[in-house]
């Protein structure tokens, strides 16, 4: 029996398979959030809809990561180790974060030292977001970790805390760094939609296939690896755009809300004589 996802060389079938690993993963972090999450009764109906939102998160986590997405994912097609990566870097973590918005830190002096202040900086989070991105999808770093369930499990890993670095200075902005306004997080968003070209063209339009795993991999329909990989390069880029271009719209109609509130305070406030 495998615990996690990982690339197996047999023949794909449709028959269910367990992954325990993925569920005892699952399970922990929902256990944790129930642990800090005290509130029971007395909650709020909108903080207990807040915490709906944790739920999601985990939800989508738990759809990429299990049967049948993370076992084709993990030794299969390319292009569903793609939309794996959507899921867990940049779908789940707003939700989670979201979910977990009255639980994280509030100011600077919430901190224990000033790394973790480094550490959510927009600049250092889309960095090392970045960073992630090309390395866990650099052709040698991949074969050499899918083959093992370890390795797939790191993968897997790296995108969640990468994805949870990057929306962080969106979705829980330090207090303290009003600069950090709307225009700003949605300026950090766009800027984020191009750091994906490289990956993308590299996939889209190599003439070979670049990951021996999936070139090698039984196949799964008719679907030659290469137009797997090209089809890969494109979910990248159009999905992650879709993901992004989501949050900017619903970050501006906010920005824009709040702007006509305020406007609407200052126009019924009375004259003084």
């Amino acid at each position: 029996m495998q615990w996690w996802c990982a690339a197996q060389g047999v023949p794909w079938t449709w028959d269910w398979r367990p992954y325990p690993g993925v569920w005892l993963f699952i399970a922990v972090i929902g256990a944790t959030f129930l642990f800090l999450d005290r509130r029971g009764a007395t909650a709020s109906r909108a903080e207990r809809r807040r915490s709906g939102f944790f739920w999601w998160g985990l939800a989508i986590l738990w759809v990429a990561l299990d049967w049948p997405v993370g076992a084709l994912g993990a030794g299969y097609l390319a292009s569903v180790h793609m939309a794996q990566f959507l899921l867990i870097a940049l779908v789940a973590p707003p939700f989670l974060l979201l979910g977990l918005s009255h639980l994280l830190p509030r100011g600077a002096s919430s901190w224990h030292g000033r790394a973790p202040l480094v550490a959510t900086h927009p600049v250092v989070t889309l960095a090392a977001f970045t960073v992630v991105l090309s390395a866990t999808h650099w052709p040698p770093l991949v074969d050499a970790l899918m083959v093992d369930q370890v390795g797939s499990f790191v993968l897997d890993l790296a995108w969640l805390g990468a994805g949870l670095m990057f929306w962080w200075p969106v979705i829980a902005p330090v207090p303290e760094r009003a600069w950090l306004g709307p225009p700003v997080r949605i300026g950090y968003l766009i800027a984020a939609t191009l750091v994906n070209t490289g990956v993308f063209a590299f996939l889209t339009f190599s003439d070979l296939p670049v990951y021996a795993i999936y070139e090698l991999a039984p196949p799964v329909g008719s679907l030659s690896a290469r137009d797997d990989q090209r089809i890969a390069g494109l979910v990248m880029k159009m999905g992650g755009a879709l993901v992004l271009w989501t949050a900017i719209t619903i970050l501006f109609f906010r920005w824009f809300a709040e702007g006509e509130a305020v406007e609407g305070v200052h126009t019924r406030a009375p004259v003084q004589s």
